[in-house]
């Protein structure tokens, strides 16, 4: 549990009137030529400063509450200020697995920092940031030590999908003794951490690391094997003779529009776009598609976190104009506004209340060059709150392009719950499962994180595969 205040014996109304530590960020020049991360990452003196802004709240603290992990943010801010990095990665690697990855991809919106009682005077402390700080110190100076594992149990999980969830299930079932097996399609494992963040936000050889970690762990891998199709749900239960199963797939499918031409060549889904750009080729899927290089002219569709990641990265690959299009206003947008700014910064251009009506290929050679487009008004709120866009009425016009991505949310392959008799699914082939424990319709079958969920943020997938893994374990012990 979280500290007090008194314990740490600290000056909270002089620390609440602290400025924050600005965060350096490369300049925008010299970041678009390559993708190298864009936070320059704290110094040891800047990050013992801004941990220094903690005032340590009575308990509950707020941050930690409203962490997904319940990381004991105040202890591990009090260790940083101390100089202690080792230690303070320690009490962030008890309860979350990867405070890299968390550190850098959990947006300036995350739970954590909105719930700083700083929010409303000099800024919250950045949390994050220190977070994948000392995680980064303790990884690159002495290395994450091997946890104790317990005695073998005799039994054996097969663990579908090696994202955010699954990682986080092999871990904790592995540490208890059980044998855990990952099954992936791709080639390599991390699911949307190593396909779908670009680098300069996530570098890979944190994930590369991680799987790594995990194999000397214990943790065996499958990869380039589609479990619904290469082997069946059943067959893991009964052939392969696992007493239980994990299914974290992830939200990996790209959702349509239904925009005529939007199967022309040069129309990209975000992860097929972000996929080819972060990793090489040897460590894609196989595909019937040739990886093109980026046109001039690339128009961005949609206005979530994937649409300014798509934009930024059409700049680092060279493109001259990036435009994004969103159907609403900024106000609308779900994506990271800081993220969106530096994507601004680096000279895209989003164009707002505007939306596709059809790609355009008017060469007659199978690719995109242009598409008819349409303003668009807001009328009343839909049912997800946000006012519904309404096109207007003679208003279309053409906008030439090279390359077109589309960036408009992403849901679960539903094949596992064709193949599966029995796994109950819902809208979008989402898995149904208990909040709780993960269980699913299918006794020994259990799942968490997006494909359960909808796409959520990193931490939320961890927190849900550390749920299922206490679950999973009182049923193999039961």
């Amino acid at each position: 549990m979280p500290q007090t205040s008194e314990m740490f014996s600290v000056d909270s109304k002089n620390r609440a009137n602290t400025s924050a530590v600005e965060k350096p960020y490369r300049a925008p020049d010299e970041r678009i030529r390559d993708f190298q991360e864009c936070f320059a990452g704290f110094s040891v003196a800047e990050a013992q400063e801004e941990a220094s802004r903690c005032i340590h709240c009575p308990e509950p603290t707020a941050c930690v509450m409203a962490c997904p992990l319940h990381n004991d943010i105040p202890t591990a801010l009090w260790h940083i200020e101390q100089g202690d990095f080792i230690k303070a990665a320690e009490i962030y690697r008890l309860t979350n697995p990867l405070p890299e990855a968390c550190g850098r991809v959990c947006p300036d919106e995350a739970s954590c920092a909105t719930s700083c009682v700083l929010t409303t005077r000099l800024g919250p402390i950045n949390t994050q940031a220190l977070e994948s700080f000392v995680a980064d110190y303790q990884r690159v100076n002495v290395g994450v030590p091997l946890p104790e594992k317990a005695a073998a149990t005799g039994k054996r999980v097969a663990v579908v999908g090696a994202g955010p969830a699954g990682l986080t299930v092999a871990e904790e079932l592995t540490v208890l003794g059980h044998e855990v097996v990952v099954y992936d399609a791709m080639p390599e494992a991390g699911g949307l951490l190593m396909y779908g963040i670009p680098n300069f936000k996530l570098e890979k050889d944190i994930v590369s690391w991680k799987t790594d970690w995990l194999t000397a762990l214990g943790v065996q891998f499958v990869l380039n094997t589609k479990i619904g199709e290469d082997i069946l749900i059943s067959e893991l239960l009964d052939e392969a003779s696992f007493d239980a199963v994990f299914l974290g797939t992830g939200t990996l499918v790209a959702a349509k529009m239904g925009t005529p031409g939007e199967d022309l060549c040069r129309v990209y889904d975000a992860l097929q776009f972000l996929g080819q750009s972060s990793v090489g080729e040897n460590v894609l899927p196989e595909t019937d598609c040739e990886y093109t290089p980026i046109g001039n002219r690339v128009a961005v569709i949609g206005g979530g976190d994937s649409a300014t990641d798509c934009m930024r990265t059409a700049l680092r690959l060279g493109a001259e104009e990036v435009v994004c299009y969103y159907r609403r206003t900024e106000k609308e947008m779900p994506g990271n506004a800081r993220e969106r700014h530096h994507a601004e910064e680096e000279g895209a251009h989003i164009e707002y209340l505007t939306a596709p009506l059809a790609f355009l290929d008017r060469d007659n050679d199978g690719a995109v060059d242009a598409m008819q487009m349409v303003r668009m008004e807001l009328g009343a709120p839909d049912s997800s709150g946000r006012r519904r866009p309404l096109p207007i009425e003679g208003s279309e016009y053409i906008v030439e392009v090279d390359d077109v991505v589309l960036a408009v949310g992403f849901w679960p392959d539903p094949l596992l719950g064709k193949t599966t008799d029995g796994l109950q699914t819902r809208k979008w082939g989402l898995i149904v499962a208990d909040e709780t424990t993960g269980a699913t319709s299918l006794p020994g079958v259990y799942a968490g994180g997006d494909n359960v969920t909808g796409p959520r943020l990193v931490n939320e997938a961890l927190a849900a595969g550390k749920r299922a893994a206490v679950a999973m374990h009182s049923f193999l012990s039961s």
